[in-house]
């Protein structure tokens, strides 16, 4: 039997390792470094690993990348101090470089069944009617996907997986090259990441997880989501983590393994929650946490001195008045 590919998150892997030659004839750029060297795929600047090649098109950001684990650079400028082992591809419009590489590698299938035929699925899994289940999706044994579910290409579910109505599973990410120098300031980045779902995940109604923009979102094996909880792109989730309703958490964050969000928490891009930290309802998580405490509040801080403030504030009124009248 086929097994699930669940031991390894990557980026957006090409089918063999390809050599920087090739993709500065496809993209149209000019190679400065070992033109012979083999880029294995291509990834987002915050989830890069040797090997992979990414885009920078801003000076803001030229040192971020180039400085990042990404072995191959796609850039706008040769006036820059290469690192050594790196390459660059030097091209007048990277983002525009970018979305060739993924049209290539990872071209749009439109769907013309409701379960596509490239689909694999597991012993066992019950699927309801009005399941879409695109092009290429794993899903495991013993699942249950319940009415209007939506799983978008390339997805990974895992075995004792529920997923309750109405959730969509693979949406592109919420993510935008910006530049307000043209008429359209939004351009869109082409999604070519997937969502991996690991073992005993369950997923309540009308819930959103973004794949990532080239590499994986991750939901941790025994983690629990409850309904309308949104999780953007490349955000890795850890193992038995607990998320209430209407939890709300950005792109690319980490959170560690046994962390509980309680309703409506707020989670910003980029950021690490540690392991075993527990987030009070309606906070907003805007740096990263510790682990092993329990934080409140807009920001968020440490539960205990949250609730000292907030006695004092509600005493604001009696001092005043006492201050009033001495």
């Amino acid at each position: 039997m086929w097994k699930l590919p669940l031991t390894k998150f990557s980026n957006m892997r090409f089918p063999t390792p390809v050599a920087l030659s090739w993709i500065a004839e496809l993209i149209g750029a000019e190679v400065i470094g070992d033109e012979h060297a083999l880029a294995g795929g291509i990834n987002e600047i915050h989830r890069v690993e040797p090997g992979d090649l990414a885009f920078v098109d801003h000076p803001k950001y030229y040192n971020t990348c180039l400085q990042s684990a990404a072995s191959f650079i796609i850039i706008n400028t040769k006036e820059v101090s290469i690192p050594e082992g790196k390459a660059l591809l030097v091209v007048n419009q990277p983002f525009d470089a970018y979305t060739a590489i993924v049209e290539y590698f990872r071209p749009f299938q439109p769907a013309v069944k409701p379960v596509s035929d490239t689909a694999k699925i597991g012993a066992g899994t019950y699927i309801a009617p009005q399941v879409f289940i695109g092009e290429h999706v794993i899903i495991g044994r013993n699942c249950r996907i319940q009415p209007n579910v939506t799983i978008l290409e390339h997805c990974v579910i895992g075995d004792d997986v529920v997923i309750q109505s109405g959730t969509v599973i693979g949406s592109d990410a919420f993510y935008y090259n910006t530049k307000k120098d043209r008429e359209n300031w939004y351009r869109r980045m082409l999604s070519c990441g997937r969502v991996v779902i690991e073992d005993a995940v369950e997923i309540g109604a009308g819930c959103t997880i973004d794949r990532g923009v080239s590499h994986d979102t991750v939901i941790g094996r025994g983690t629990k989501i409850d309904n309308q909880v949104h999780i953007g792109h490349d955000t890795i989730v850890g193992r038995n983590c607990l998320f209430a309703a209407q939890v709300g958490i950005a792109g690319a964050t980490t959170i560690e393994d046994g962390v509980v969000l309680w309703g409506q928490v707020g989670v910003n891009k980029t950021l690490t929650i540690g392991k075993n930290a527990v987030i009070y309802a309606q906070s907003g998580v805007g740096v990263d946490v510790e682990p092993g405490k329990i934080y409140f509040g807009s920001p968020a801080e440490d539960a205990s001195i949250k609730k000292r403030e907030l006695v004092w504030i509600k005493r604001i009124p009696e001092l005043w008045q006492k201050v009033m009248n001495s």
